[in-house]
């Protein structure tokens, strides 16, 4: 669904309208984190994939646009690189990318979707985190069998918890320089609880049933894009959905969202705000490629926004770190 479509559907006012300070709707003067989308293969489909991944997808980032992102994050001084996907671990140079990361970056993530992880192919990568520390960030929809299974696939859910154990096994979760973060998405047209709680929650059933121990849990508004967005349309509830997230506006969530800190770079080069900008392609302002952006300079600018950003800023707030106010 693309970002006009979205805007026209729902009876709700537009997002800048909602913001009082115009200076939250501008970037930091310098940012921290450089997201990059490796691409959108992946060896699932989950119903909630707002970039709309799965096995048939081709969109996979060249190693010419991989090396442009490593220059970018040196000249401009990103402290963060966050690769994401899709599966990030399919793109043919995802090892290369991942070391060379490592090189510069004070923290890699990897946003992984765990199952990936137990293949042949993919399996020895869960070592080379170890050896690079990268902070694992993984879905886990909820900590039961039949919930998760119902939005990632059947058998989705036990062979996560084998992989989690697997990294518990390695020292993730429990030493302090291997972090593993498990993300929640509720299942439905719903805002979620408050992260606090879900993370105890999570704690203490994971430990309990499964033994895996994780260090923070964060918690993700579903966003009206991507397959979420399609299912809400089909169904006739985009419009109800979208009062839901405009009557829990939260003013106080505004000033850290995630886009003021942050460049989301697209599987062709292509540059965001946030890769919910990216999922509806809503380019950024000025320089929107990074092969221009390595040649060009960086300013403070204007982001872009719609509708959809209504998702970042109810309840508690929403991003790719979780929850963004009390």
């Amino acid at each position: 669904m693309k970002v006009d479509e979205l805007n026209k559907k729902a009876s709700i006012p537009d997002f800048d309208s909602m913001v009082e300070n115009e200076r939250f709707l501008h970037t930091y003067d310098s940012l921290t984190t450089l997201q990059v989308n490796v691409g959108k293969l992946c060896n699932l489909e989950c119903k909630h994939c707002h970039v709309e991944a799965g096995p048939m997808r081709t969109e996979i980032m060249s190693k010419d646009v991989l090396e442009a992102c490593l220059e970018v994050f040196k000249k401009y001084g990103f402290k963060v690189m966050d690769i994401t996907g899709g599966a990030p671990e399919m793109n043919p140079d995802f090892e290369w990318f991942l070391e060379e990361s490592s090189k510069i970056a004070e923290k890699v993530i990897v946003r992984t979707n765990l199952v990936v992880l137990l293949s042949s192919k993919y399996e020895h990568l869960i070592d080379k985190y170890v050896e690079n520390k990268v902070n694992i960030v993984c879905s886990i929809p909820f900590y039961s069998k039949k919930n998760t299974d119902a939005q990632r696939g059947d058998g989705v859910f036990m062979k996560s918890m084998e992989v989690l154990k697997i990294l518990n096994s390695k020292g993730y979760g429990k030493n302090d320089d291997l972090i593993l973060d498990v993300v929640y998405n509720p299942n439905g047209a719903f805002l979620p609880p408050t992260q606090e709680a879900m993370q105890a929650l999570y704690k203490e059933r994971l430990y309990d049933d499964f033994g895996v121990v994780f260090n923070n849990l964060y918690t993700i508004t579903n966003n009206p894009v991507g397959r979420f967005g399609d299912f809400l349309d089909s169904h006739k509830i985009l419009d109800q959905y979208m009062h839901t997230l405009y009557y829990a506006f939260n003013p106080a969530t505004v000033e850290g969202i995630m886009c003021r800190d942050q460049i989301s770079v697209g599987w062709d080069g292509s540059l965001y705000d946030c890769d919910f900008n990216q999922a509806v392609d809503l380019k950024m302002e000025g320089i929107n490629n990074i092969f221009d952006l390595a040649k060009g300079e960086l300013d403070v600018r204007r982001i872009k926004t719609g509708k959809h950003c209504f998702g970042c800023t109810a309840g508690s707030g929403s991003s790719c770190g979780g929850a963004t106010a009390e």
